[in-house]
């Protein structure tokens, strides 16, 4: 038991947090898909892609997920959603010019030591995992676990609804490549657990009785009371997280005997959510 309480001491960071640490996303932001093993919030991002969210909360108001699939889940990768077969029509499945980067004097709350390694640095971007090119001031949300973005072909200007979230390792590569407009906040390991393709066949899997369903998509402030979660999610600038970050660099906890250089991993490091109950009416 003092070997599973010490690990959990060191990935939590062992630190408590307080009610001020703590803020409720506004419901207006938040995108619910209904899963048929339960709900998955997404946190939307309109100050990095303002674009993009506009679009994708038109096509989640509009219904035009409901039904569709999960149809290309790579482990250790990603889990992509959207309409594969191409016969859905919208008025709001417009291709969209990528935002990939917006140049910004918001300071990131620093995280990693400069230089990062994708970056020449990286923080917290209002909450967001994120980093920054310090000679362009260009701020970029970055390929975290949770991350939710827009699949596109290889022309850039090309994503229209078809999305993914990450699953697995970040993959940090595709930072500045793909317009990314949110993060799960709830149901992370619902997404983890979706059926995997296969690498031969990229991933997709055509049966489409083998693939993870959504039953629904519903903007949080269109939905019944009843279904609302009530969801809170740390600060960055927090006290418990930014001890967390502090403890994290020094590696003070005793089982640490090679401490490092206080490098951080930005990904490593998400502000934690927690749910305080479901609605009722």
């Amino acid at each position: 038991m003092k070997k599973v309480f010490l690990l959990l001491s060191l990935l939590s960071g062992h630190v408590l947090a307080n009610d001020n640490d703590w803020y409720t996303p506004p419901a207006d932001n938040l995108v619910y898909l209904q899963l048929e093993q339960g709900p998955v919030i997404i946190e939307l991002a309109p100050f990095a892609a303002p674009n993009h969210v506009k679009q994708f909360k038109n096509l989640v108001d509009s219904g035009f997920y409901d039904g569709l699939d999960f149809y290309r889940v790579i482990d250790g990768f990603v889990a992509q959603a959207g309409d594969v077969s191409e016969t859905r029509t919208s008025d709001f499945n417009q291709p969209l010019k990528a935002e990939v980067a917006v140049v910004s004097d918001t300071n990131l709350l620093q995280v990693e030591q400069k230089p990062a390694f994708f970056a020449d640095e990286t923080g917290y971007w209002q909450g967001f995992p994120a980093a920054r090119d310090q000679q362009s001031n260009e701020h970029w949300l970055t390929h975290c676990p949770g991350t939710v973005a827009m699949a596109r072909s290889t022309e850039l200007n090309s994503g229209a609804s078809d999305f993914y979230v990450v699953i697995g390792q970040a993959p940090r590569h595709l930072d500045r490549n793909m317009s990314v407009f949110g993060r799960v906040i709830w149901g992370m390991p619902l997404l983890q657990a979706l059926p995997r393709g296969e690498l031969a066949n990229g991933g997709v899997i055509d049966d489409p009785g083998k693939r993870g369903k959504i039953i629904s998509a519903k903007l949080g402030d269109k939905l019944a009371d009843t279904d609302i979660l009530l969801i809170e999610v740390e600060r960055s600038n927090g006290e418990s997280v930014q001890k967390r970050l502090q403890s994290a660099r020094t590696r003070d906890n005793p089982f640490f005997y090679y401490k490092g250089e206080g490098k951080l991993d930005i990904c490593y490091y998400p502000p934690r959510t927690r749910l305080l109950s479901q609605a009722t009416e």
